[in-house]
């Protein structure tokens, strides 16, 4: 019998010692335009970020137009009254940089990234959207064409159908957050480059705006650049738009949006609860993230590992818009997908999972997991300085503080597995939950109603 070969191997490597860190803590200013800006050194960083936050929320759209501030903030990038839309496209590229935009209900988003030794020419094309975009009546037609054809494809997808259809039951029809954040067929088309040049002219003005820059600025005079840049841009000082508190139904309820034929039915349960300014805010991170933040949470471990009903499961809270009096709100929800025939008994397990939490209460360990997954992460997550700036707008469209991020991961790691618990309970409670599901109703109707976890309504899913 042959004697195994002795094998010598390298000795295993050893983690080096953990540096402090904590998230990076901003510089405030503003320019003589009356525009604030969020300034973060970040050295090594040679691809600069650049945030521009405007506060022209969802809620201040025309009725008839909705949808109007999305092609406002796509058109941005389609010519000013110094470039076309190729040109500036053009650019762009010449200079290696990204730009994107979006609208969302706090107001509408800019994104740029570009090499810190193109920021001045990047800065100057960024000013030159936001200072006078040409908004050609071309350009505008294209794109509401564009997102007229986006619209049945997100019809189409079950994930976004039952967002949708959870917007409208959770919301009274008077908010604007019961509709689509893009507008519907009915709103876009309507929308000419008439109605986005009286959208900007009423609400997109300096004063109100606030640009945030994160990157290695060694070398570059970003004062000077900013006043000969987004200093150029004018406008009115006039106050930012009240916008109304958020109120919403959650009486426990189940609707289901018919897909005679489908293989999966799409769920997607939720409610609306604390923002960032509340106190339980940190508790509800993390015992929403024990319940369904990863692949080790209660629900995967239920749901997909025991009874392989379905790929995964995830719980989640996303801020729909924040204010310091406590008239914001986040979405608390639950999204998943699970086969058809199982439909029944997943949503009954999940009911379980949830029960079970309110009377047995997390794990230590569970809590333990979740806060190194939460804050352990942090230094990776926060690696690039477009995930630094991002942060930061996140925080500024959110009216909190500049030290929120750092602070909020301290509280993280300072909460406790009752606290945790208590939050996730009051989150999710079992009879305050408003269920969509996206599926075939003449399989699922029955014994989704045999649950008992609120009257079953079917919708068409056209």
């Amino acid at each position: 019998m042959t004697e195994l070969a002795t094998m010598e191997f390298h000795p295993q490597p050893q983690a080096g010692e953990a540096r402090p860190w904590a998230f990076p803590a901003p510089e405030r200013g503003a320019l003589g335009n009356g525009l604030t800006v969020l300034r973060c050194h970040r050295p090594g960083q040679q691809v600069v970020a650049v945030e521009v936050f405007l506060n022209a929320p969802l809620e201040a759209e025309p009725a008839a137009v909705e949808g109007v501030a999305t092609i406002m903030a796509r058109a941005f990038s389609e010519g000013t009254d110094k470039h076309s839309a190729e040109e500036f496209a053009a650019e762009l590229e010449r200079c290696g940089a990204t730009l994107d935009a979006h609208a969302d209900h706090p107001g509408v988003r800019l994104s740029l990234e570009v090499p810190a030794s193109r920021l001045a020419k990047a800065l100057g094309l960024l000013s030159d959207a936001l200072r006078a975009p040409a908004f050609a009546d071309s350009e505008v037609e294209r794109l509401v064409r564009n997102r007229l054809d986006e619209i049945p494809h997100e019809l189409a997808n079950p994930s976004r159908r039952a967002a949708k259809e959870l917007s409208k039951e959770l919301f009274p029809a008077t908010s604007r957050m019961s509709r689509p954040r893009q507008g519907t067929e009915e709103t876009v088309e309507k929308i000419d480059a008439e109605a986005v040049r009286a959208f900007y002219d009423r609400h997109v003005r300096p004063a109100t705006s606030t640009a945030v820059v994160v990157g290695d600025l060694t070398g570059i005079d970003l004062d000077a650049l900013l006043a000969e840049t987004l200093g150029s841009w004018t406008g009115s000082s006039a106050e930012p738009r009240p916008v109304p508190p958020v109120t919403a139904d959650d009486t426990g309820r189940v609707v289901i949006v018919d897909r005679p034929g489908a293989v999966q039915t799409q769920l997607l349960i939720g409610r609306i609860g604390a923002d960032r300014h509340d106190r339980v805010w940190p508790a509800q991170v993390l015992g929403t993230y024990c319940l369904g933040g990863t692949l080790t949470s209660r629900l995967d471990r239920v749901l997909r590992e025991e009874k392989g009903y379905t790929y995964g499961v995830r719980a989640f809270g996303q801020v729909l818009r924040s204010a310091p009096d406590g008239t914001g709100a986040a979405m608390l929800a639950i999204s998943g997908s699970v086969d058809t025939p199982n439909t029944g008994p997943a949503l009954q397990d999940l009911w379980t999972v949830l029960r079970t939490l309110a009377e047995g209460g997390l794990t230590d360990a569970e809590r333990d997991v979740a806060v190194q997954n939460l804050v352990g992460v942090a230094p990776l997550k926060y690696e690039t300085a477009a995930a630094v700036a991002s942060t930061l707008a996140d925080q500024v469209e959110q009216h909190l503080p500049d030290d929120y991020q750092a602070t909020l991961y301290r509280q993280l790691a300072e909460t406790g597995t009752v606290e945790a618990t208590a939050a996730a309970v009051n989150a999710f409670p079992v009879d305050r939950l408003v269920t969509i599901l996206v599926g075939d109703a003449a399989q699922i109707k029955e014994p989704v109603a045999a649950l008992g976890i609120g009257e079953v309504t079917v919708v068409s899913a056209e």
